[in-house]
């Protein structure tokens, strides 16, 4: 980090599950008005993660009330079995990300991601290898790494992540795809991570919601971390 060093660029995805749900479609005008790049929709079956969180519906609603790109993560079990319910709700140039243990044939699903004009992308939990989803890598554009266990807002940080970043950030220009983080995203992990090569950062609570402050303001703020 050097003072007066340019900002970088980067993208911003709100994760709708920290959202006001009493006034959604207020959220989710006031963070389009604030410039965010795009909307991380969470959805939870509760049973490949203990939660249950957003459903079709507000999926639905937020793919109506925004011309802005989502972003849906499937932490479901099979998701091929029901992957047609949420592709229908989305449009052409979105990107949905699956769980790769949670599908028997996860190649599978991804094909149908792309054939309906979708942007496929895998979801790595921090028990996850890389090497179980090197196949993955060379079919996906996207690979959403998660520094905290999937299911909750507002865990802590997982510090062994940082060297799965390092050793994907290593594979992306070859296997060409782009990655990004979810989970426990501070301004810190953004200067340590923007710089290195991780494309976007999921925003909850930790940087995003909740704050004493417009989510203009708040974006204006992380855009503007000096590097």
């Amino acid at each position: 980090m050097g003072k007066g060093m340019d900002s970088m660029q980067f993208d911003l995805m709100a994760s709708m599950m920290c959202a006001d749900y009493g006034h959604l479609e207020r959220e989710v005008k006031e963070l389009e008005e604030g410039g965010i790049d795009s909307f991380h929709i969470d959805i939870m079956d509760g049973r490949y993660v203990p939660n249950f969180a957003m459903s079709l519906n507000d999926l639905r609603y937020i793919a109506c009330a925004t011309a802005k790109p989502l972003d849906v993560h499937l932490m479901i079990e099979h998701p091929n079995n029901r992957i047609g319910l949420f592709l229908g709700c989305l449009r052409k140039g979105d990107t949905v990300y699956i769980h790769p243990e949670a599908e028997y044939h996860p190649s599978t699903t991804l094909q149908s991601i792309i054939d309906a004009g979708m942007v496929p992308g895998i979801a790595v939990n921090p028990g996850t290898s890389v090497e179980t989803v090197m196949e993955m890598l060379r079919i996906v554009k996207k690979v959403l790494v998660m520094s905290v266990n999937p299911g909750n807002a507002g865990q802590m940080y997982l510090p062994y992540v940082g060297k799965k970043i390092t050793r994907l950030l290593s594979l992306k220009d070859d296997m060409d795809f782009e990655l990004y983080w979810d989970g426990a995203c501070s301004a810190d992990k953004i200067l340590e991570y923007a710089p290195k090569g991780v494309k976007g950062f999921v925003l909850g609570t930790t940087l995003l919601f909740g704050r004493d402050r417009s989510y203009g303001e708040t974006l204006q703020a992380i855009r503007e971390l000096r590097f």
